[in-house]
C-alpha cells in the first residue's frame, strides 16, 4: 500500500477508535478489536471460523449492532481514503507534455498519428456520450451519511494542505475528529422509504457539486489536446459532446409511485437547479467582464442588443448601466443573468423563451470581444458558460419515460372497447399529456424519448404513438422517439425483425425524416443476465449489437445503442471504458449511451477529479472504438474465436439453467440470503418485484444481484463460466482469445473481480441455511471450477494479479467484510432456523436491525449493491 494511503487509513482508523472509546467505552473498542484481529487471523490461517462464530454469538444483540456500525463507518472512511489517494495519483500523473493513458488527449494523439487529422476532425465532430442517471437507485447510504462523508473529505483535504506542526494542522485534526464523531452518531439506516422526488433531489446533489463544473473542464481538456497553443485564444475546436439524461421521475415500469404528477415535478426540480447554476455562473462571469469601451469597443450586434434591451426593460437596464458604465459586454451578461433569474421565477415578460435565446446573447458577447481583439476573454470563462448552456439547456437532463409494453396493450384495449377507463389507463394518457406540457415549457429536447420495456414486436411501439393521439386533441400530440428495449435472450435474438416492423410504421418514418434517419435501440443487461446467465448474456448482447449495426448499415440508419448496464458486474457493470472497447465493431460509431445507476452515480460523480477522469476515459474509448484499426482487430478476433465462444456459451448456459431451474430454487435462494429483508433498507421507491408473484422471473435484477453479493457468493458475476471454459479442451487457444479479443478479456476480467470478492468459507455457511446440501455442493463445485480455469486461462497465479490497485482495495477490505458477514450470519441463522419461532418481538427487532446494519456495511465494504 502506498505510504500516503497507509497513513490516511491509519489516521482515520485511529480517530474512529477514539470516537468508539469515547462513545461506547473502552470495552466497545476492545470488542471491535477482538473481532478485527480474529478475522485477520482467519485469513492468515491462525484462527478457526468456529472461534469467530462463538465470539459474535457471545455478545448481546445491542453490542453486536454497535460492532456492525463500527465496521460500516470504518468502510466509509477507508473508501474516502482511497478516493483521496486516487485524486492524488491523478494529479501526479497530470503532465501536459505527455498525454495520460486513456485520456482524450491520448485518443487525439493516437488517432492523429494513425488515421490523420481529417479523420480525427470527423470523429470529434460526431462524438456523443449520453449518460443516463436512472431511477431505482442502489445507493445503500443515506443522504445524511453521504453528506457527513463529504464533510470529512473536506477536512482531510485541509489536513493534507496544512503545514506539519502548524495551528492549521491542529485545527484540521480537531475538525476531522468532530466530523467522524458525527458520522458515528448518524443513523446508517433510513427510517422512511424514499419517494421518487427524493430520488430526483439526491441526483441533483451530484449535478450541483460536481457535474456542472466538471463538464467545461473536460471540454477544455479536449480543446487543448486538439490545439495546445491556440486553446483559449480562438474559437473552440471541442464541441459539447456530453448530454445527460434521466429516468428518475420518468421510469414507471413496475413502480406505481412514479405518476404523471411526479414526472412534472421532477423536470421542474431539474430546471430549477440548472437555471440557478447558469444564473450564478453568468452573474459571476459578467462581473469580471469590465472591458472599457475605449479599449474594447462593442460590435454593432452587441450595441443593437443593448438598445433593444433598453427599450424592452428600461428600469432594469438603467440600474445595470449605472453599475457598469462604459462596460457594454458586462451589461449584456448581467442582463442575461437577470433574465435567467426571471426564467427560473417564471416571469415571462423578462425571462428567456428557450436556451437558444440565452446562447444567442452569449455568442453576441463572445463575437464582439473577439472582434475587438479580446480573444482571451472571448474564449476563456465565457466559452465555459457556453459549453454548459449547450450541454444542459434549461432542463439539465432529458427526462425519459419508460413503461412496460403490457401496460400499453391493456390501455389500448380499453380505449378501443369504449366505456369508462381504468385508473391505470388514465395514468398512461396523463403521462403523455405531461410530456406534451414539458415540450411546450422546456422544448422538445427536454422529454421526447419513450422507452418500451419488454418490446416483442413493432405493435408495442405503434401502441405508444396511438396512445399519444388519444391523449391529446388532434394535431397536438407530443413529438416522441419511441425506443424498443430488448431484455431477455429471446427478445435480443428477435430484435432485427422487430426493427423491420418499426420501419413500416408511419410515425417512425416521419421521425426518421425529421432526425436525419437517427434511431435508438436499448439493450437490457440486467434481465438478460438473470435470464440466461452472465456468459451467455455477454455473448448474446455482443451478437445483438453486431446484427443491429449491420441492420443499420443496410437500412441507412444512424443507430445509437443504449446500454442498460447496472453498477454490479452481474448486471453488466465494470469499467465503462473497457466495456466500450469490447463492443461489437461498428456498433459504437462515435456514440455511446449508457445508464449510470445508484452507487455508480456517486462513485463516478462524487468528486470532481474522479468525475473528470471518468468522462475522459469514456470519451477516449468512444473515439478509439470508432477507429478503423481498432474495429478491424476486434472483428478479426471475433471471427477467429467465435466458434470457441459458442461452445463456452452453450455449456455455461446449460450449467446456469440447471441451477436456477431446480425445483424449489427460488425458495432456497430466499432462505440462504437476506433477499426478503432488503426492501426494509428503503433504498429507493421502486418495489423489488414487478408483481406479487414470488418466483425468480418476477424478481428484479437489482435485488437478485444485491442478495448474492451479501452472501459473499457473487453468483451472478461468474456462475457457469467454469463449465463453459471446461467445454473447450485447449488452454492455449483460450489464453490467446483472452489476449486478443477485448470482449473475452472483459468477460474474464469481470468474472475475476467477482471471484476475488467471493469468500468460499463464509459462502458455504450462507448456502447451508437453505437445507439443500445438493444445491450447496453444485454452487461450490462451479465456483472451484471457475476459479481454477480463470486463473489458468489468464495465467495469473492469484486473482487480480494484473490489477494492482483493485487487488489492493479488495485485499484491504476482505477481512473487515468477513467481520460483518459473521455478524449478519448470526442474525440470519436465528431468523431462518427453528429458533425464529421462539424469539420475542424485541429480539426479533434487534436481529432484523443487526441484519440490515450488516447489509449496509457489506455494501460499503464491497462497494457493490445491485
Amino acid at each position: 500500500m502506498p505510504d500516503q494511503l497507509r497513513r490516511d487509513v491509519r489516521l482515520l482508523g485511529e480517530m474512529l477508535g477514539t470516537v468508539l472509546a469515547e462513545s461506547g467505552g473502552q470495552d466497545l473498542l476492545d470488542d471491535v478489536e477482538r473481532l478485527r484481529r480474529a478475522v485477520i487471523g482467519a485469513r492468515e490461517g491462525t484462527v478457526e471460523g468456529k472461534e469467530i462464530t462463538e465470539l459474535v454469538a457471545s455478545w448481546p444483540l445491542e453490542r453486536a449492532k454497535q460492532v456492525a456500525r463500527a465496521f460500516t463507518v470504518y468502510f466509509h472512511l477507508v473508501n474516502l481514503a482511497e478516493e483521496h489517494h486516487r485524486m492524488r495519483a491523478l494529479r501526479e500523473r497530470d503532465d501536459a507534455a505527455k498525454p495520460q493513458r486513456e485520456s482524450l488527449a491520448a485518443a487525439v494523439h493516437s488517432i492523429r498519428e494513425d488515421a490523420g487529422p481529417e479523420r480525427l476532425r470527423e470523429l470529434i465532430a460526431g462524438m456523443e456520450f449520453h449518460p443516463v442517471l436512472t431511477a431505482h437507485p442502489t445507493e445503500a447510504r443515506r443522504r445524511a451519511v453521504s453528506t457527513a462523508i463529504q464533510r470529512i473529505s473536506a477536512q482531510l483535504e485541509r489536513l493534507h494542505a496544512a503545514h506539519p506542526g502548524s495551528g492549521a494542522e491542529a485545527e484540521a485534526r480537531r475538525r476531522l475528529l468532530e466530523e467522524i464523531d458525527l458520522l458515528w452518531r448518524t443513523s446508517q439506516l433510513r427510517y422512511t422509504k424514499m419517494d421518487p422526488l427524493d430520488e430526483v433531489r439526491t441526483a441533483m446533489a451530484a449535478f450541483d457539486e460536481t457535474i456542472f463544473t466538471v463538464i467545461p473542464e473536460v471540454y477544455r481538456s479536449l480543446d487543448r489536446a486538439l490545439d495546445p497553443e491556440g486553446c483559449g485564444r480562438r474559437p473552440a475546436l471541442a464541441k459539447a459532446f456530453v448530454r445527460y439524461g434521466s429516468w428518475i421521475g420518468g421510469d414507471r415500469d413496475g413502480n406505481p409511485f412514479v405518476t404523471h404528477e411526479v414526472t412534472r415535478e421532477g423536470i421542474t426540480i431539474q430546471s430549477e437547479h440548472v437555471l440557478r447554476a447558469l444564473e450564478n455562473a453568468c452573474e459571476r462571469i459578467g462581473r469580471t467582464h469590465t472591458e472599457y469601451t475605449g479599449l474594447t469597443p462593442p460590435s454593432a450586434e452587441l450595441r443593437a442588443a443593448l438598445s433593444s434591451a433598453r427599450a424592452a426593460y428600461p428600469r432594469l437596464m438603467q440600474e445595470i448601466i449605472k453599475r457598469s458604465p462604459n462596460e457594454p459586454h458586462r451589461q449584456l451578461l448581467l442582463l442575461a443573468a437577470e433574465r435567467l433569474r426571471a426564467t427560473r421565477l417564471r416571469n415571462a415578460d423578462l425571462g428567456y423563451p428557450n436556451p437558444e435565446a440565452f446562447l444567442a446573447d452569449l455568442r453576441t458577447v463572445q463575437e464582439s470581444l473577439a472582434a475587438a481583439g479580446a480573444v482571451r476573454q472571448a474564449y476563456g470563462e465565457l466559452q465555459n458558460l457556453i459549453w454548459q448552456a449547450e450541454t444542459f439547456g434549461f432542463h439539465l437532463a432529458e427526462l425519459e419515460i419508460r413503461q412496460h409494453s403490457a401496460v400499453h396493450a391493456a390501455a389500448l384495449k380499453e380505449i378501443r372497447a369504449g366505456g369508462e377507463l381504468s385508473e391505470r389507463t388514465e395514468e398512461v394518457l396523463a403521462t403523455l399529456r405531461v410530456v406534451a406540457w414539458i415540450q411546450e415549457r422546456f422544448g422538445v429536447e427536454a422529454c421526447r424519448r419513450y422507452i418500451v420495456s419488454f418490446t416483442q414486436s413493432a405493435d408495442d411501439i405503434a401502441a405508444v404513438y396511438e396512445l399519444a393521439e388519444h391523449a391529446m386533441p388532434p394535431g397536438k400530440a407530443p413529438i416522441l422517439d419511441v425506443i424498443p428495449l430488448f431484455e431477455t435472450g429471446a427478445d435480443l435474438d428477435a430484435a432485427p425483425q422487430v426493427l423491420d416492423g418499426m420501419l413500416r410504421l408511419p410515425a417512425v418514418q416521419r421521425r426518421l425524416e425529421q432526425t436525419g434517419r437517427r434511431m435508438e435501440v436499448m439493450l437490457g443487461y440486467s434481465d438478460s443476465a438473470k435470464d440466461v446467465g452472465p456468459v451467455s448474456a455477454t455473448l448474446r448482447l455482443y451478437d445483438a449489437q453486431a446484427r443491429l449495426a449491420e441492420w443499420a448499415r443496410e437500412h441507412d440508419i444512424k443507430l445509437t445503442l443504449f446500454h442498460g448496464r447496472g453498477g454490479a458486474l452481474g448486471r453488466g457493470g465494470g469499467p465503462a471504458n473497457r466495456a466500450v472497447l469490447a463492443q461489437a465493431p461498428g456498433s459504437v460509431d462515435g456514440r455511446f449511451k449508457v445508464t449510470e445507476q445508484g452507487e455508480v452515480i456517486f462513485a463516478r460523480y462524487g468528486q470532481r477529479a474522479i468525475a473528470h477522469r471518468h468522462i475522459e476515459q469514456v470519451g477516449h474509448a468512444v473515439l478509439m472504438a470508432s477507429t478503423e484499426s481498432v474495429q478491424r482487430r476486434a472483428a478479426e478476433a471475433a471471427a477467429r474465436f467465435r466458434g470457441m465462444a459458442d461452445r463456452i456459451a452453450e455449456a455455461a448456459h446449460a450449467a446456469y439453467r440447471a441451477l436456477v431451474d431446480t425445483e424449489g430454487f427460488a425458495e432456497w435462494f430466499s432462505r440462504v440470503s437476506p433477499l426478503e429483508e432488503l426492501s426494509e433498507l428503503r433504498l429507493g421507491s421502486r418495489p423489488a418485484r414487478r408483481s406479487a408473484a414470488r418466483g425468480l422471473d418476477d424478481l428484479r435484477a437489482i435485488p437478485w444481484v444485491f442478495a448474492w453479493t451479501q452472501t459473499r457468493v457473487n453468483l451472478p458475476g461468474w456462475y457457469g463460466l467454469g463449465s463453459g471454459l471446461a467445454a473447450v479442451d485447449d488452454l492455449e487457444a483460450l489464453h490467446t482469445a483472452y489476449k486478443e479479443w477485448p470482449l473475452f478479456a472483459s468477460l474474464l476480467d469481470n468474472a475475476e473481480m467477482s471471484l476475488a470478492k467471493t469468500d468460499r468459507v463464509i459462502a458455504e455457511r450462507y448456502l447451508a441455511l437453505g437445507g439443500r446440501p445438493e444445491l450447496t455442493e453444485q454452487v461450490l463445485a462451479e465456483y472451484d471450477r471457475t476459479r481454477e480455469l480463470v486463473l489458468k486461462v489468464t495465467r495469473h497465479t492469484r486473482l487480480l494479479e494484473n490489477r494492482r490497485v483493485l487487488s489492493r482495495a479488495v485485499d484491504l477490505r476482505n477481512p473487515y467484510v468477513d467481520a460483518l458477514s459473521h455478524l449478519q450470519l448470526r442474525a440470519l441463522e436465528a431468523l431462518r432456523t427453528g429458533e425464529a419461532d421462539r424469539l420475542s418481538e424485541e429480539d426479533r427487532n434487534h436481529l432484523e436491525r443487526l441484519l440490515l446494519l450488516s447489509v449496509n456495511g457489506v455494501a460499503a465494504g464491497l462497494q457493490n449493491t445491485g
